[in-house]
């Protein structure tokens, strides 16, 4: 089983202290509207994996996207120049098994903070939202672990700037750390490069796949928005300086999460080499200010938006997301996966008629 594995799995768990407390409230009454719709939303949307998507649909293993060649990092250098059509067809293997890895731990990171929120947050409506999206995690792990190892063949381990926001998240004793880490950082990060993958794929089912999780993540951004933003206006200028410095130190981590590092080593390429057309790449470049289109937007919005993270957003090349319309972003994500249920529906009733039209054919024989 665990040939499949490009390092040695630890059998153990990784275990990551919690810090918080567990807040109870013996308050029942009311709540706030906005979040408590959004949670009604979270109980409608409910999916069902196995069920939802085509798992019937083929996947190229050496390209599980359809992504067009000039997706490729290294494309034009003399190391990919240098490389056999075999060793293309291994560094597209990896470079897919690498990325949709990576969203699979991001799922499962969470997984387990969304269950945290809902012991550590002391409002009762962001504890039943909370609750509905530990649901959505676990089913977005179960939907990558099933791709991954069904449609691809091979896993990748965790991203160390991915273990060390979830461990600073995780391990800090203020409730709303795990919401400004998770809610707006990974989750805002994974966001846009679902939706960066869904746009650029060819491959249906791929696109099919991202489109439902985005479905999701939307309102679970939204979910981490709506809970700060009030909670941020209250704190004193030493309190929101510590989390603006928890902001920066954490997107420049997600800046470095998606540089795929991790296959250089795996195949033993000159890494720095690589690294190097990777970082003075136009299309990492492009892809950097893609990946911040969800980010830069809503932590302006939630008031974290002191000069450091400024400074920081500007050395990154992705101060200019703050001007983005994020609830358009998201409302768009949602209405991408509505057309996919709409049309699997359609597909579904021609199925059915055509079955009943070919009952009707042969009992008039």
């Amino acid at each position: 089983m665990h040939d499949r594995y490009t390092s040695p799995v630890d059998l153990g768990t990784w275990d990551v202290p919690s810090a918080g407390a567990a807040r109870f409230t013996w308050e029942y009454d009311g709540g706030r509207d906005r979040l408590l719709a959004l949670y009604q939303k979270g109980k409608d949307k409910q999916w069902d994996a196995q069920m939802r998507i085509d798992w019937d649909v083929e996947v190229d293993p050496v390209n599980v996207a359809g992504l067009p060649e000039q997706f490729n990092p290294l494309i034009g250098s003399d190391i990919w120049n240098k490389m056999s059509q075999r060793e293309r067809d291994e560094f597209g293997r990896h470079q897919g098994s690498w990325l949709f890895s990576q969203f699979l731990h991001g799922e499962q990171g969470a997984l387990n903070v969304s269950a945290n929120i809902v012991q550590s947050v002391p409002d009762l409506d962001s504890k039943f939202y909370a609750a509905t999206q530990t649901m959505d995690e676990a089913r977005h792990v179960e939907l990558y672990a099933k791709f991954v190892n069904e449609k691809i063949g091979m896993v990748y381990p965790l991203n160390q700037d991915l273990a060390k926001l979830l461990k600073e998240s995780l391990s800090d004793s203020r409730w709303d750390l795990p919401y400004l880490g998770m809610q707006v950082l990974i989750e805002g990060l994974a966001l846009a490069a679902f939706g960066l993958y869904r746009d650029m794929a060819t491959n249906p089912l791929v696109k099919q796949l991202l489109s439902y999780v985005m479905q999701d993540e939307a309102r679970h951004v939204a979910f981490g928005r709506l809970a700060l933003k009030d909670y941020y206006a209250e704190l004193t200028e030493k309190e929101r300086a510590e989390r603006e410095e928890f902001v920066v130190e954490g997107c420049y981590l997600m800046r470095d999460r998606f540089k795929g590092k991790e296959i250089f080593e795996t195949l033993d390429m000159p890494v720095d080499k690589c690294m190097e057309y990777v970082d003075q790449g136009e299309l990492y470049t492009l892809y950097t200010s893609l990946l911040f289109s969800r980010i830069v937007p809503c932590v302006r919005d939630i008031g974290l938006w002191g000069d450091k993270v400024q400074a920081a957003y500007a050395d990154m090349g992705v101060l200019d997301n703050a001007k983005a319309d994020l609830t358009a972003l998201m409302r768009q994500d949602e209405e991408i996966a509505e057309r996919f249920d709409k049309e699997k529906h359609e597909r579904e009733l021609a199925i059915r008629q055509g079955e009943v039209n070919a009952a009707i054919a042969l009992g008039a024989e």
